[in-house]
Protein backbone atom coordinates (compact mmCIF):
# COMPACT_ATOMS: atom_id res chain seq x y z
CA UNK A 1 0.00 0.00 0.00
CA UNK A 2 1.15 3.48 -1.18
CA UNK A 3 1.73 5.84 1.58
CA UNK A 4 0.73 9.28 0.97
CA UNK A 5 1.88 10.89 4.10
CA UNK A 6 5.10 9.98 2.80
CA UNK A 7 4.89 11.88 -0.35
CA UNK A 8 3.30 14.89 1.42
CA UNK A 9 5.74 15.26 3.68
CA UNK A 10 8.56 15.03 0.81
CA UNK A 11 6.75 17.77 -0.88
CA UNK A 12 6.57 20.13 1.91
CA UNK A 13 10.02 19.86 2.76
CA UNK A 14 11.60 19.93 -0.69
CA UNK A 15 8.64 23.20 -1.66
CA UNK A 16 8.72 24.63 1.81
CA UNK A 17 4.96 24.61 1.67
CA UNK A 18 2.22 21.38 1.17
CA UNK A 19 0.51 20.29 -1.36
CA UNK A 20 -3.57 21.32 -1.37
CA UNK A 21 -3.96 18.17 -3.46
CA UNK A 22 -2.96 14.64 -4.28
CA UNK A 23 -4.03 12.67 -7.79
CA UNK A 24 -3.53 9.04 -8.91
CA UNK A 25 -3.73 7.49 -11.82
CA UNK A 26 -3.05 3.45 -12.24
CA UNK A 27 -0.82 1.77 -14.21
CA UNK A 28 -2.67 -0.99 -16.22
CA UNK A 29 -2.56 -4.66 -17.69
CA UNK A 30 -3.80 -5.59 -21.17
CA UNK A 31 -5.04 -9.12 -20.79
CA UNK A 32 -5.64 -9.66 -24.25
CA UNK A 33 -6.21 -7.29 -27.44
CA UNK A 34 -2.85 -6.18 -28.00
CA UNK A 35 -1.72 -3.38 -30.85
CA UNK A 36 -4.99 -3.22 -31.99
CA UNK A 37 -5.90 0.07 -30.82
CA UNK A 38 -4.28 2.48 -33.19
CA UNK A 39 -5.67 0.38 -35.47
CA UNK A 40 -9.18 1.31 -34.44
CA UNK A 41 -9.89 -2.33 -32.64
CA UNK A 42 -10.87 -3.60 -29.57
CA UNK A 43 -8.61 -3.93 -26.28
CA UNK A 44 -9.44 -5.48 -23.04
CA UNK A 45 -7.67 -4.19 -20.39
CA UNK A 46 -7.73 -3.44 -16.59
CA UNK A 47 -6.45 -0.81 -14.38
CA UNK A 48 -3.81 -1.72 -11.53
CA UNK A 49 -4.07 -1.38 -8.10
CA UNK A 50 -0.63 0.36 -8.47
CA UNK A 51 -0.15 4.14 -9.81
CA UNK A 52 1.65 7.15 -10.47
CA UNK A 53 1.09 9.93 -7.51
CA UNK A 54 1.23 13.58 -7.87
CA UNK A 55 1.24 15.89 -5.22
CA UNK A 56 0.82 19.73 -5.59
CA UNK A 57 0.16 23.26 -5.23
CA UNK A 58 -0.90 25.93 -7.29
CA UNK A 59 1.25 28.54 -8.25
CA UNK A 60 0.56 32.32 -8.95
CA UNK A 61 2.84 32.97 -12.11
CA UNK A 62 3.56 30.90 -15.21
CA UNK A 63 6.00 28.30 -13.50
CA UNK A 64 5.75 25.06 -13.28
CA UNK A 65 8.40 23.31 -11.06
CA UNK A 66 8.58 19.66 -10.22
CA UNK A 67 10.59 16.74 -9.10
CA UNK A 68 10.30 13.07 -9.23
CA UNK A 69 11.11 11.06 -6.32
CA UNK A 70 12.21 8.29 -9.08
CA UNK A 71 14.66 9.68 -10.76
CA UNK A 72 15.88 12.00 -7.87
CA UNK A 73 15.88 15.02 -10.65
CA UNK A 74 13.98 18.47 -10.69
CA UNK A 75 12.67 20.18 -13.91
CA UNK A 76 10.85 23.79 -14.54
CA UNK A 77 9.41 25.59 -17.39
CA UNK A 78 7.00 28.72 -18.59
CA UNK A 79 3.47 27.43 -19.66
CA UNK A 80 3.97 30.09 -21.85
CA UNK A 81 7.08 28.61 -24.05
CA UNK A 82 6.71 24.91 -23.61
CA UNK A 83 9.63 22.91 -25.22
CA UNK A 84 10.73 19.60 -25.34
CA UNK A 85 13.41 18.29 -23.65
CA UNK A 86 15.91 16.21 -25.49
CA UNK A 87 17.78 14.89 -22.50
CA UNK A 88 15.48 13.30 -20.08
CA UNK A 89 12.57 12.05 -21.36
CA UNK A 90 10.40 11.98 -18.47
CA UNK A 91 9.94 15.72 -17.72
CA UNK A 92 8.24 15.47 -21.67
CA UNK A 93 5.38 13.46 -20.47
CA UNK A 94 4.62 16.41 -18.22
CA UNK A 95 5.62 19.42 -20.41
CA UNK A 96 3.39 17.43 -23.52
CA UNK A 97 0.59 17.39 -21.49
CA UNK A 98 0.46 20.92 -20.11
CA UNK A 99 0.71 22.16 -23.97
CA UNK A 100 -1.93 19.82 -25.20
CA UNK A 101 -4.30 21.47 -21.98
CA UNK A 102 -3.13 24.60 -23.55
CA UNK A 103 -3.89 23.76 -27.04
CA UNK A 104 -7.48 23.08 -25.76
CA UNK A 105 -7.73 27.34 -24.53
CA UNK A 106 -8.01 25.74 -21.03
CA UNK A 107 -6.66 27.88 -18.90
CA UNK A 108 -3.55 27.30 -16.79
CA UNK A 109 -1.71 28.64 -13.80
CA UNK A 110 1.81 27.93 -12.50
CA UNK A 111 2.06 24.59 -10.13
CA UNK A 112 4.80 22.86 -7.94
CA UNK A 113 4.60 18.92 -8.77
CA UNK A 114 6.20 16.27 -7.04
CA UNK A 115 5.50 12.56 -8.64
CA UNK A 116 6.34 9.25 -6.83
CA UNK A 117 5.30 5.98 -8.43
CA UNK A 118 4.92 2.28 -7.65
CA UNK A 119 4.14 1.15 -11.52
CA UNK A 120 7.21 -0.30 -12.52
CA UNK A 121 8.69 1.45 -15.28
CA UNK A 122 9.70 -0.46 -18.86
CA UNK A 123 7.76 -3.30 -17.73
CA UNK A 124 4.95 -3.30 -20.15
CA UNK A 125 2.82 -1.99 -17.63
CA UNK A 126 1.64 1.57 -18.71
CA UNK A 127 3.75 3.60 -16.44
CA UNK A 128 4.01 6.42 -18.94
CA UNK A 129 0.42 6.69 -19.19
CA UNK A 130 -0.14 7.15 -15.52
CA UNK A 131 1.97 9.69 -15.25
CA UNK A 132 -0.01 11.17 -18.03
CA UNK A 133 -2.96 11.15 -17.29
CA UNK A 134 -2.27 11.80 -13.03
CA UNK A 135 -0.42 15.10 -14.40
CA UNK A 136 -3.55 15.72 -16.66
CA UNK A 137 -6.12 14.99 -13.45
CA UNK A 138 -3.53 17.46 -11.36
CA UNK A 139 -3.67 20.45 -13.64
CA UNK A 140 -7.34 20.09 -13.84
CA UNK A 141 -8.00 19.92 -10.42
CA UNK A 142 -5.52 23.13 -9.59
CA UNK A 143 -7.33 25.51 -12.02
CA UNK A 144 -10.83 23.61 -11.72
CA UNK A 145 -11.65 22.50 -15.23
CA UNK A 146 -13.79 20.01 -16.24
CA UNK A 147 -12.95 17.60 -18.35
CA UNK A 148 -14.66 14.07 -19.60
CA UNK A 149 -12.03 10.99 -18.50
CA UNK A 150 -12.45 10.35 -22.29
CA UNK A 151 -11.25 13.84 -23.43
CA UNK A 152 -8.44 13.85 -20.57
CA UNK A 153 -7.06 10.49 -21.90
CA UNK A 154 -6.69 12.27 -25.79
CA UNK A 155 -4.87 14.97 -24.40
CA UNK A 156 -2.64 11.94 -22.54
CA UNK A 157 -2.24 10.48 -25.91
CA UNK A 158 -1.05 13.52 -27.80
CA UNK A 159 1.42 14.26 -25.35
CA UNK A 160 2.83 10.95 -26.02
CA UNK A 161 2.65 11.67 -29.91
CA UNK A 162 4.17 15.16 -29.90
CA UNK A 163 6.49 15.06 -27.60
CA UNK A 164 7.30 12.00 -26.36
CA UNK A 165 7.83 10.42 -30.28
CA UNK A 166 5.67 7.49 -29.94
CA UNK A 167 2.67 6.75 -31.98
CA UNK A 168 0.54 5.02 -29.27
CA UNK A 169 -3.03 4.26 -29.60
CA UNK A 170 -5.50 4.76 -26.54
CA UNK A 171 -5.84 2.19 -24.81
CA UNK A 172 -3.55 2.86 -21.75
CA UNK A 173 -4.57 6.45 -21.22
CA UNK A 174 -8.37 5.51 -21.11
CA UNK A 175 -8.01 2.91 -18.76
CA UNK A 176 -5.79 5.28 -16.71
CA UNK A 177 -9.12 7.34 -17.26
CA UNK A 178 -11.86 5.39 -16.79
CA UNK A 179 -10.81 1.95 -15.14
CA UNK A 180 -13.10 0.33 -12.60
CA UNK A 181 -12.56 -1.48 -9.55
CA UNK A 182 -13.05 -5.19 -9.90
CA UNK A 183 -13.31 -4.91 -13.57
CA UNK A 184 -12.22 -5.38 -16.83
CA UNK A 185 -13.20 -2.83 -19.84
CA UNK A 186 -13.93 -4.07 -23.27
CA UNK A 187 -12.94 -0.85 -25.20
CA UNK A 188 -13.66 0.46 -28.87
CA UNK A 189 -10.87 2.30 -29.54
CA UNK A 190 -12.59 3.63 -32.93
CA UNK A 191 -15.92 5.62 -30.16
CA UNK A 192 -14.20 5.15 -27.04
CA UNK A 193 -16.74 3.10 -26.39
CA UNK A 194 -16.61 0.60 -23.48
CA UNK A 195 -18.14 -2.43 -21.32
CA UNK A 196 -17.11 -3.36 -18.13
CA UNK A 197 -16.41 -6.84 -17.49
CA UNK A 198 -16.24 -8.14 -14.16
CA UNK A 199 -13.45 -10.75 -12.85
CA UNK A 200 -14.37 -13.73 -11.37
CA UNK A 201 -13.92 -14.12 -7.71
CA UNK A 202 -12.58 -17.75 -8.89
CA UNK A 203 -9.56 -16.43 -10.63
CA UNK A 204 -6.60 -13.94 -9.87
CA UNK A 205 -4.00 -12.11 -12.75
CA UNK A 206 -0.69 -12.32 -12.05
CA UNK A 207 2.10 -10.10 -13.97
CA UNK A 208 5.66 -11.55 -14.28
CA UNK A 209 8.35 -8.78 -15.76
CA UNK A 210 10.31 -10.21 -17.39
CA UNK A 211 13.31 -7.84 -16.26
CA UNK A 212 14.10 -7.16 -20.30
CA UNK A 213 13.49 -3.24 -20.40
CA UNK A 214 11.89 -1.88 -23.88
CA UNK A 215 12.35 1.64 -25.22
CA UNK A 216 9.30 1.78 -27.28
CA UNK A 217 10.27 5.04 -28.83
CA UNK A 218 13.57 3.81 -30.20
CA UNK A 219 12.50 0.72 -31.48
CA UNK A 220 10.20 -1.14 -34.41
CA UNK A 221 6.63 -0.39 -32.85
CA UNK A 222 6.57 3.02 -35.06
CA UNK A 223 7.43 0.60 -38.07
CA UNK A 224 4.70 -2.01 -36.80
CA UNK A 225 2.02 0.82 -36.90
CA UNK A 226 3.21 2.07 -40.80
CA UNK A 227 3.03 -1.91 -41.38
CA UNK A 228 -0.56 -1.60 -40.76
CA UNK A 229 -1.68 1.38 -42.45
CA UNK A 230 0.47 0.19 -45.41
CA UNK A 231 -2.11 -2.85 -45.08
CA UNK A 232 -5.23 -0.95 -45.50
CA UNK A 233 -3.95 1.30 -48.54
CA UNK A 234 -3.55 -1.67 -50.17
CA UNK A 235 -7.00 -3.53 -48.99
CA UNK A 236 -8.85 -0.63 -49.82
CA UNK A 237 -9.23 -1.52 -53.42
CA UNK A 238 -10.44 -4.42 -52.78
CA UNK A 239 -12.53 -3.94 -49.68
CA UNK A 240 -14.05 -0.53 -50.46
CA UNK A 241 -14.28 2.12 -47.87
CA UNK A 242 -12.22 0.84 -44.96
CA UNK A 243 -10.55 2.98 -42.59
CA UNK A 244 -8.40 1.14 -40.56
CA UNK A 245 -7.55 -3.02 -39.97
CA UNK A 246 -10.56 -2.76 -37.65
CA UNK A 247 -12.61 -2.90 -40.66
CA UNK A 248 -10.88 -6.30 -42.09
CA UNK A 249 -11.86 -9.77 -40.88
CA UNK A 250 -10.23 -13.38 -41.27
CA UNK A 251 -12.04 -14.30 -44.24
CA UNK A 252 -11.13 -10.74 -46.15
CA UNK A 253 -7.30 -11.77 -45.83
CA UNK A 254 -7.74 -15.08 -46.68
CA UNK A 255 -9.48 -14.17 -49.83
CA UNK A 256 -7.03 -11.06 -50.45
CA UNK A 257 -4.00 -11.67 -48.32
CA UNK A 258 -1.63 -12.39 -51.63
CA UNK A 259 -2.33 -8.06 -52.21
CA UNK A 260 0.15 -7.31 -49.47
CA UNK A 261 4.10 -8.17 -49.04
CA UNK A 262 5.22 -10.63 -47.15
CA UNK A 263 6.57 -8.50 -44.52
CA UNK A 264 3.18 -6.63 -44.03
CA UNK A 265 0.62 -9.87 -44.27
CA UNK A 266 1.77 -11.07 -41.00
CA UNK A 267 1.07 -7.77 -39.18
CA UNK A 268 -2.20 -7.33 -40.63
CA UNK A 269 -3.10 -11.37 -39.77
CA UNK A 270 -2.19 -10.70 -35.90
CA UNK A 271 -4.42 -7.54 -35.84
CA UNK A 272 -7.45 -9.00 -37.43
CA UNK A 273 -7.48 -12.29 -35.57
CA UNK A 274 -6.50 -10.51 -32.23
CA UNK A 275 -9.86 -8.18 -32.38
CA UNK A 276 -11.47 -11.15 -33.33
CA UNK A 277 -10.29 -12.62 -30.00
CA UNK A 278 -10.75 -9.89 -27.65
CA UNK A 279 -14.19 -9.81 -28.75
CA UNK A 280 -13.98 -13.21 -27.90
CA UNK A 281 -12.48 -13.14 -24.47
CA UNK A 282 -14.32 -10.40 -23.42
CA UNK A 283 -17.86 -12.62 -23.97
CA UNK A 284 -16.11 -15.48 -21.94
CA UNK A 285 -15.16 -13.81 -19.04
CA UNK A 286 -18.36 -12.03 -18.47
CA UNK A 287 -20.00 -15.92 -18.91
CA UNK A 288 -16.93 -17.27 -16.03
CA UNK A 289 -15.48 -19.35 -18.78
CA UNK A 290 -12.05 -19.08 -17.20
CA UNK A 291 -10.87 -21.91 -19.80
CA UNK A 292 -11.84 -20.68 -22.72
CA UNK A 293 -10.59 -16.99 -21.82
CA UNK A 294 -7.01 -18.70 -21.06
CA UNK A 295 -6.99 -20.69 -24.62
CA UNK A 296 -7.26 -17.11 -25.87
CA UNK A 297 -4.38 -15.77 -24.16
CA UNK A 298 -1.95 -17.95 -25.67
CA UNK A 299 -3.37 -17.87 -29.07
CA UNK A 300 -2.49 -14.37 -28.84
CA UNK A 301 0.87 -14.59 -27.92
CA UNK A 302 1.50 -17.21 -30.45
CA UNK A 303 0.02 -14.75 -32.63
CA UNK A 304 2.57 -12.01 -31.21
CA UNK A 305 5.37 -14.04 -31.35
CA UNK A 306 5.26 -15.46 -34.66
CA UNK A 307 3.52 -13.10 -36.81
CA UNK A 308 3.77 -9.24 -35.04
CA UNK A 309 7.22 -10.31 -33.87
CA UNK A 310 7.26 -8.16 -30.57
CA UNK A 311 8.19 -10.90 -28.02
CA UNK A 312 11.45 -11.61 -27.00
CA UNK A 313 13.29 -15.12 -25.80
CA UNK A 314 12.37 -14.37 -22.23
CA UNK A 315 8.54 -12.77 -22.63
CA UNK A 316 8.13 -16.67 -24.31
CA UNK A 317 10.42 -18.33 -21.79
CA UNK A 318 7.29 -16.77 -19.05
CA UNK A 319 4.76 -18.03 -21.32
CA UNK A 320 6.39 -21.50 -21.03
CA UNK A 321 6.60 -21.61 -17.67
CA UNK A 322 3.61 -20.48 -17.00
CA UNK A 323 1.56 -23.00 -19.24
CA UNK A 324 3.63 -25.82 -16.83
CA UNK A 325 2.97 -24.03 -13.50
CA UNK A 326 -0.52 -25.41 -11.52
CA UNK A 327 -3.28 -23.39 -11.81
CA UNK A 328 -3.02 -21.48 -14.86
CA UNK A 329 -5.63 -21.00 -17.27
CA UNK A 330 -3.49 -19.04 -20.01
CA UNK A 331 -0.94 -16.71 -20.02
CA UNK A 332 0.37 -14.39 -22.67
CA UNK A 333 2.92 -11.15 -23.27
CA UNK A 334 1.53 -8.04 -22.61
CA UNK A 335 2.21 -4.51 -23.66
CA UNK A 336 4.01 -3.09 -26.65
CA UNK A 337 6.45 -5.79 -26.37
CA UNK A 338 10.49 -6.30 -27.18
CA UNK A 339 10.35 -6.60 -23.61
CA UNK A 340 8.45 -6.24 -20.45
CA UNK A 341 5.66 -8.39 -18.85
CA UNK A 342 3.78 -11.52 -19.39
CA UNK A 343 -0.04 -11.92 -18.04
CA UNK A 344 -1.23 -15.04 -16.52
CA UNK A 345 -4.89 -15.93 -15.65
CA UNK A 346 -4.54 -18.05 -12.29
CA UNK A 347 -7.18 -20.13 -9.93
CA UNK A 348 -7.86 -18.58 -6.85
CA UNK A 349 -6.65 -20.99 -5.05
CA UNK A 350 -3.15 -21.92 -7.01
CA UNK A 351 -2.07 -18.43 -6.93
CA UNK A 352 1.10 -19.15 -4.19
CA UNK A 353 2.07 -22.27 -5.75
CA UNK A 354 1.90 -20.62 -8.79
CA UNK A 355 4.02 -17.74 -8.16
CA UNK A 356 6.79 -20.29 -6.60
CA UNK A 357 6.94 -22.30 -9.44
CA UNK A 358 7.39 -19.08 -11.67
CA UNK A 359 10.20 -17.44 -9.45
CA UNK A 360 12.10 -20.88 -9.18
CA UNK A 361 11.77 -21.65 -13.38
CA UNK A 362 12.60 -18.38 -14.50
CA UNK A 363 15.83 -18.22 -11.92
CA UNK A 364 16.63 -22.04 -13.68
CA UNK A 365 16.42 -21.08 -17.28
CA UNK A 366 17.47 -17.45 -16.93
CA UNK A 367 19.46 -16.49 -14.13
CA UNK A 368 17.35 -13.59 -13.24
CA UNK A 369 15.47 -12.67 -10.09
CA UNK A 370 11.18 -12.83 -10.75
CA UNK A 371 9.16 -10.81 -8.45
CA UNK A 372 5.42 -11.88 -9.75
CA UNK A 373 2.73 -9.09 -9.18
CA UNK A 374 -0.37 -10.47 -7.74
CA UNK A 375 -2.83 -7.71 -9.01
CA UNK A 376 -6.09 -6.83 -8.54
CA UNK A 377 -8.55 -4.63 -10.76
CA UNK A 378 -8.30 -1.03 -9.45
CA UNK A 379 -10.08 2.06 -10.42
CA UNK A 380 -9.02 4.78 -12.43
CA UNK A 381 -7.82 8.19 -12.21
CA UNK A 382 -8.79 10.04 -9.03
CA UNK A 383 -8.30 13.02 -6.16
CA UNK A 384 -6.92 10.87 -3.03
CA UNK A 385 -5.88 14.02 -1.31
CA UNK A 386 -7.41 17.88 -0.83
CA UNK A 387 -6.13 20.44 1.96
CA UNK A 388 -8.76 22.84 3.42
CA UNK A 389 -7.12 25.40 1.38
CA UNK A 390 -8.86 25.10 -1.76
Amino acid sequence: MYELSTLHAAFEQYFGQPPTRIARAPGRVNLIGEHTDYNDGFVFPMALDRATYVAARPRNDQIVRMFSIKFREEDQFDLQQIVRDERRQWVNYIRGVAKGLLARDLPLRGADLMIDSDVPAGSGLSSSAALEVAVGYTFQLLNNINLLGEELALVAQGAEHTFVGVKCGIMDQLIAALGEAGHALLIDCRDLSYRPVPIPAEARVVVCDSGVRHRLAGSEYNQRRAGCEEAVRLLKPALGKIQALRDVRSSDLATYGHLLPPDVLPLARHVVSENERTLAAAEALAAGDLVKMGRLMVASHVSLRDDYRVSVRELDTLVDLALAAPGCFGSRMTGGGFGGSTVSLVATDHVDAFVAAMVDGYAIRTGRKLQPLVCTAGAGVSCVYASEEE
